[in-house]
């Protein structure tokens, strides 16, 4: 009885004593280094994340099986008994995005059948094809009255009344700031749905202060956000790691006054 609850016993620590430190690295299918990759070793449920230059380090026992998970790319697993001599260098590949194809539908003549046909047409396209004109590009907004433009009207004699009430009433500058304000939800809503909110918990940062810090970033590294802009993941999080100390000293700081 003894002897059994002695192997029960030492079975544990002979997988711990097992395990090696991983250490690898990973790309695109074009070799650039991918950062914020979610590296899990699926038995221990341990975690951790590829770095700037795309590196990581976890610990594994060679039966192991790591996953590599990020936004936009097919997930990849592998044994770590296949990583445990090199450092080796994974390729994640990107997820192929469908685009949506247009069809032109013939009118017939009959009004239902033409109405549900109709419906799946692509109305920017039909009017691009009609007129030679392409459509337009960016967000659909209503510009908001400038004081210049509604005052140099005045002086050639026209008057704007609409651009003149939105800038006297405020409308204006309210349009503007919404707009502002929309924009950068926007950009940090991009960050959240391609970076796992632990890869900003693990560096001191709190799940609730998280958009509050990506844009503490736009706001200390503006270039963050030219990156977010260009679709540039690995550029954005190479300026918002810059800002990371700062931002984390002055969660402290608030915490220490409280």
């Amino acid at each position: 009885m003894r002897i059994k609850l002695l192997i029960f016993v030492i079975f544990p620590f002979l997988h711990v004593f097992s395990q090696k430190t991983i250490e690898g690295s990973i790309t695109d299918e074009d070799g650039v280094a991918l950062p914020a990759v979610m590296v899990m070793n699926i038995s221990s449920e341990k975690r951790t994340y590829t770095a700037l230059d795309g590196t990581f380090s976890i610990e594994a026992a060679p039966e192991d099986e790591l996953r590599f998970i990020r936004s936009g790319y097919e997930r990849s697993s592998i044994q770590a008994k296949y990583l445990t001599e090199n450092k080796a260098t994974i390729k994640l590949i990107r997820i192929a995005e469908q685009i949506e194809e247009v069809e032109i539908a013939n009118l017939t003549g009959d009004i239902k059948k033409d109405s549900r046909a109709m419906a799946k047409i692509d109305k920017g396209k039909l009017v691009e094809d009609a007129v030679g004109l392409t459509q337009p590009v960016g967000k659909m907004r209503e510009t908001p009255a400038d004081i210049k433009q509604v005052l140099l009207p005045i002086l050639l004699g026209n008057l704007n009344i609409q651009g003149l009430y939105d800038v006297i009433s405020g409308d204006a500058r309210r349009m503007k700031r919404q707009y502002k304000y929309d924009d950068l939800q926007e950009d940090i809503a991009w960050i959240r749905e391609r970076v796992e909110d632990d890869y900003f918990i693990k560096e001191g940062i709190p799940k609730e202060r998280i958009s509050e810090f990506i844009e503490f970033s736009f706001l200390d590294k503006p270039q963050t956000r030219a990156f977010v802009r260009a679709k540039n993941l690995t550029g954005a999080l190479s300026r918002m790691e810059e800002s990371l100390p700062v931002f984390v000293e002055r969660l402290k700081e608030s915490s220490v006054g409280k």
